[in-house]
């Protein structure tokens, strides 16, 4: 959205850029907590690259209501807007606002297991549990391929919710926390195999948050269903990156996934993205 004045009129183009910003802020304070799927709001954005949500208000209804037969995988992200998640020295918090925190809490209360890597339990040393929204908190699933995590991490703690270590060989593991050993494929963990181990043991579905790296493998592995990318209004201008898949040679090889946005409290703005489903390359 731009706001012009004629040339010269420099103290007109301040007012009137005052005034639609203020009546923006209006607007968004109005909605403060809600989806925003109004389709004048995103009128300008070519159909080809989103889908509006109309009545579809609820971003985790898709989650919620899933197939019971299968697994459903949803990833999460948290990005600045030039797609940075952390700072040059590893800074990450806090990026996002309060309203891309409560809906992260919404979606753990809404699967049965929330996954993270070993880097982002020893960077962030994260709780994994739901405390900001009414819900249950899912099982904890830390992947650790080679035995890297610390002890007395709180995702460990023993709270009565299940807790899984998955790991390439047996180690053992802490308390009443259960280990998972799989075979490795080129060095790393299979998505497919982690998926199908933790469906075999009643988790259903699950939201893998984190890191980048371990949500970047899902998405190449084809073992994501959904991405909610959560999008706060800064410019970080360097540091690390977001998603980083395996490269691809021509934007016809890029994946649309159909798409929808909802404006969260805080301003940060969610991209709802169905990767099993997908646009054919405008023309």
């Amino acid at each position: 959205m731009s706001f012009k004045a004629p040339a010269g009129n420099h103290g007109g183009q301040a007012a009137a850029a005052g005034r639609a910003a203020s009546s923006l802020d209006s607007h968004l304070a109005d909605e403060k907590g809600k989806s925003l799927p109004c389709p004048g709001l995103l009128a300008p954005v070519p159909d080809h690259h989103l889908v509006h949500a109309g009545d579809a208000c609820d971003p985790l209804a898709p989650v919620r209501n899933a197939d019971p037969s299968r697994p459903f995988v949803v990833a999460q992200l948290g990005q600045s807007l030039d797609g940075r998640i952390a700072t040059i020295s590893g800074e990450s918090r806090w990026i996002n606002g309060r309203g891309a925190l409560d809906h992260l809490h919404g979606l753990r209360a809404s699967v049965d297991a929330v996954l993270v890597g070993v880097g982002t339990v020893i960077a962030d040393d994260p709780q994994l549990d739901v405390r900001r929204v009414p819900g249950s908190s899912p099982a904890r699933v830390i992947l650790d391929p080679r035995g890297r995590l610390p002890r007395g991490c709180r995702c460990l703690r023993e709270d009565g919710v299940r807790r899984f270590v998955i790991r390439a060989d047996a180690r053992g593991v802490p308390g009443d926390a259960e280990e998972i050993v799989l075979g490795q494929e080129d060095g790393e963990l299979s998505p497919a195999s982690i998926v199908a181990a933790l469906f075999d043991r009643g988790l259903r579905r699950i939201l893998v948050e984190g890191g980048a790296a371990t949500i970047s493998r899902f998405i190449d592995a084809n073992c994501a269903d959904r991405l909610h990318l959560l999008v706060a209004p800064v410019i970080i201008g360097s540091g690390k990156a977001g998603l980083a898949m395996k490269p691809v040679a021509a934007l016809a090889q890029a994946r649309r996934p159909f798409t929808r946005l909802h404006v969260l409290g805080g301003s940060d703005v969610l991209f709802d993205c169905d990767l099993r489903s997908g646009r054919e390359v405008p023309v």
